[in-house]
């Protein structure tokens, strides 16, 4: 990579769930969104969860990062639904390598601390 340019994965969040389970959360099988950079988007009409959303949150900044392959962060990817009671998982798959320009992401310049 150039200086000032780093790469992060695009991500897909699906939620997924055993066969014919009845689901808590307000999801569906199959309802998913992405994660480009910092910018999440769902499809039209759909929406997700604030305690999905949370339960999920934060590990998407460290699953795009560049991880080590023994680093459970590489390998995990299915996250429990936030209700004891539902069995819905969201499955975060890495989908896309992006390169972004450091000077376009923030303004302290390369270099300081």
């Amino acid at each position: 990579m150039a200086d000032g340019q780093f790469q992060l994965w695009d991500l897909r969040v699906e939620v997924t769930a055993p066969k014919g389970a009845k689901l808590w959360c307000g999801a569906c099988v199959g309802d998913w969104f992405e994660l480009r950079g910092e910018m999440l988007y769902l499809p039209p009409d759909q929406g997700i969860s604030i305690y999905s959303l949370a339960s999920v949150l934060p590990l998407l900044a460290a699953k795009q990062r560049m991880t080590d392959p023994a680093d459970w962060m590489t390998t995990d990817a299915e996250i429990a639904c936030p209700d004891p009671n539902c069995p819905s998982r969201l499955k975060i798959t890495r989908t896309k390598l992006r390169c972004f320009e450091r000077s376009e992401t923030t303004a302290v310049p390369l270099g300081e601390p």
